[in-house]
């Protein structure tokens, strides 16, 4: 009966141990603190499709043709949708 009891809680102890494995091999890391972005860093050029008020632009916009100048980005996930 003591043999038993030992039994169970070795196996207890197994099953939570794996289960923690899991789990800690499951989260995602987090970014490295060199990688982040810092207040003032340059942006990396990018292309994006683009609008007005008055419509979509023919030509994609490329941050790069905007150096010098101030830029903000504003994202509307909703317009022009019917949401």
């Amino acid at each position: 009966m003591q043999l038993d009891v030992h039994v169970r809680w070795l196996t207890a102890a197994l099953v939570v141990s794996a289960v923690g494995a899991v789990l800690q091999a499951q989260a995602p890391a987090a970014a490295p603190q060199e990688l982040a972005p810092k207040v003032g860093d340059v942006a990396p050029d990018f292309t994006l499709p683009a609008s007005t008020k008055e419509g979509k632009l023919a030509q994609p916009l490329r941050l790069s043709n905007l150096k010098g100048q101030v830029v903000v980005l504003a994202f509307f996930p909703k317009a022009r949708t019917r949401g």
